[in-house]
């Protein structure tokens, strides 16, 4: 387990402390999980929708309210009857709890559609979180496939480099043609930006696992990030039929019961728009004080006390405002029923689709199993019959080509079967730190 570390440890130009490090596939995980830039904003639109939480089950509450009031005057009135005189401060306060007891459904409406709230929030970061691992496995592999790309081309330049140099001391030698020389050298050009290209691939491919892993890379490194990775590219077999992969995808993609929340609160939101035809409901008590010129003009003087009661309003006629409420909430709930219906046919063919992806990766896979150690023997029995005479150097050149290619499609099978399993996964829905083992 690797060390956990905050985001300042990115704003220096020092490297992030992982890289010292075997990375295994779960520790990457883990540190995408801390670190990530797409899961961090997603924890914060998270606690954003808390707050609209909140929001939504304040109708519910009661509601205190305080008030008060000072004014001074100067004005000058005609006393009606002698020994009074007006007093020039006035003055009110009071405070006063108020609860609504029925606002024609919506306060249970409110109650429910937080806890609606609160869970599609969840199943959205559920979402993010799933997405963002799913590039970071992609990328561990990405990684993987390109070092060991470098590998086969290496191996491949050097295979060329001794075929060269053998044609070359063959012709000093006096027993080959400068043509063999030249066609050896030809091949040894050709490989070479197979060689560049890999490297740069390599280069690119870490600076991309680095980014995911919510890491900076220091100024300081100019090309090669020193990231080591500690597992290789699995071939270990993994068997799911089709439908239990839907039936799967449909029980466990987040992004499905996202919409089955909210189609359910675009129902509580029609719930909402029809209270405005039904009255509303509130009681409310209090304590207030305040002073009054017709009994003393001492503004020291107050009268003071509590009070209680309830209200009733009602909307008797509202210009429609309504029934065009009513009317629009309705739209958006049936919107919201084609929404789930729409994502469960997408996310079967997802499934589908990767599905099929998987079982050609896994079939090229198997295809590939001996090509490599046929090839290597090829290439074995070109060269032998090279130096007894009885073959050509094209020959050797060309099984030479061959062994290239079969290790790089080896290679590429190996990540292609990881990849396609992870978007598999994905598609079901799979939650990823159990298959990692974290």
């Amino acid at each position: 387990m690797l060390p956990r570390q905050g985001r300042s440890a990115n704003d220096t130009n020092q490297p992030p402390a992982w890289l010292s490090h075997l990375l295994s596939l779960a520790d990457a995980i883990d540190l995408a999980l801390q670190q990530n830039g797409t899961i961090l904003r997603g924890k914060s639109d998270l606690e954003a929708q808390y707050g609209v939480v909140v929001q939504t089950r304040a109708v519910a509450i009661p509601k205190v309210q305080a008030n008060g009031n000072y004014q001074y005057s100067t004005e000058v009135e005609t006393i009606p009857f002698p020994g009074f005189s007006p007093i020039n401060h006035t003055w009110n306060a009071n405070l006063q709890v108020i609860q609504t007891i029925y606002q024609g459904g919506q306060i249970n409406s409110s109650l429910r559609s937080a806890k609606l709230t609160r869970e599609q929030a969840l199943l959205q970061y559920q979402t993010v979180i799933a997405d963002s691992l799913l590039q970071v496995r992609v990328a561990y592999y990405d990684v993987l496939q390109t070092a060991e790309q470098v590998v086969v081309e290496q191996a491949s330049v050097n295979l060329l480099t001794q075929q060269r140099d053998d044609q070359q001391r063959r012709y000093g030698a006096g027993t080959v043609p400068q043509f063999n020389v030249l066609q050896a050298e030809v091949a040894l050009a050709n490989e070479r930006p197979k060689l560049i290209h890999a490297r740069s691939s390599y280069r690119v491919a870490k600076n991309n696992l680095v980014n995911l892993l919510g890491s900076r890379i220091p100024v300081q490194v100019l090309e090669e990030v020193p990231i080591r990775l500690s597992d290789p590219l699995d071939d270990a077999p993994y068997e799911i039929e089709l439908p239990v992969a839907i039936a799967k995808a449909l029980e466990n993609r987040p992004e499905l019961a996202s919409l089955h929340k909210e189609q359910s609160l675009r129902e509580e939101a029609v719930t909402s728009a029809n209270s405005g035809y039904k009255p509303t409901v509130q009681i409310f008590g209090g304590y207030g004080a305040r002073n009054t010129e017709f009994i003393s003009s001492d503004p020291g003087y107050s009268v003071h006390g509590a009070t209680a009661g309830a209200q009733v309003s009602w909307n008797i006629f509202d210009g429609f405002l309504t029934k065009g409420r009513v009317k629009q909430a309705r739209a958006l709930y049936q919107g919201s029923k084609v929404d789930v219906d729409n994502e469960v046919r997408d996310l079967e063919l997802e499934v589908r689709t990767d599905y099929s992806n998987f079982i050609e990766a896994r079939e090229t896979l198997e295809s590939q199993k001996k090509v490599q150690e046929e090839a290597e023997e090829a290439l074995r029995l070109a060269r032998a019959r090279g130096e007894a005479g009885t073959g050509t150097q094209l020959d050797v050149l060309a099984a030479q080509t061959q062994l290239t290619q079969a290790r790089s499609t080896q290679v590429q099978a190996l990540h292609d079967y990881d990849v396609a399993r992870a978007r598999l996964e994905r598609a079901m829905g799979v939650n990823i730190m159990q298959t990692t083992g974290k």
